[in-house]
């Protein structure tokens, strides 16, 4: 799951790539926050019944798309200035606060994420044993790999892709990070629940 190329990849080369990977981490944060929201929610049942009700489940899904239509239409608008690490006068570069938000609205708002979970957890969950234990292990496993594959992307995007130094290079690149945020969109749109 952490390995397919999402909107939590899509976020993390976004931020690697306008700010690097010392803030591009904080990113990474927001996005393990997100997977821990769905997680609790999963673990306390609630994830169940949000499953269940058809509702509950569209106004989850229609916000996430939402969310990343805008990210993606912010990637198209924004100029091909240059990286902030390569200006004279660099744009002040976002808060980690904005950045952790950013990538736990991403998660968070993933219908998607939470069937993952529904659908994988309790295959991994004795019920006869304390479930706590069990699920503070699954997450832990989530969390350890989700890290890992994150900051492979954070770095790549630091690493590699800030080296197009033109700025027609740059808007090209901003702008297909732009169309993969609006095809997740779509994605998830079309994404329909298992009855």
């Amino acid at each position: 799951m952490s390995l397919s190329p999402g909107a939590g990849a899509i976020a993390s080369m976004t931020a690697g790539m306008r700010h690097g990977w010392r803030l591009g981490v904080w990113n990474i944060v927001g996005l393990q926050l997100g997977i821990a929201a769905i997680l609790c929610v999963v673990a306390a049942g609630l994830g169940a019944l949000l499953a269940a009700s058809e509702t509950a489940f569209a106004v989850i899904k229609w916000a996430g798309v939402a969310y990343l239509l805008w990210l993606g239409i912010q990637q198209w608008r924004a100029p091909a200035g240059e990286f902030a690490a390569d200006a004279d006068t660099p744009e002040p570069p976002p808060t980690r606060r904005a950045l952790v938000l950013r990538g736990f609205l991403i998660n968070a708002s993933n219908p998607k994420g939470l069937v993952f979970m529904l659908a994988v957890l309790p295959q991994f969950i004795d019920p006869g044993k304390p479930q706590l234990p069990q699920y503070l292990l699954c997450g832990l496993s989530l969390f350890i790999t989700d890290i890992v594959v994150m900051n492979g992307y954070t770095l790549l995007a630091a690493r590699v892709l800030r080296a197009l130094r033109s700025p027609q290079h740059r808007l090209w690149l901003q702008r297909s990070f732009g169309t993969l945020f609006i095809s997740a969109a779509l994605l998830l749109a079309a994404f329909r629940r298992s009855n």
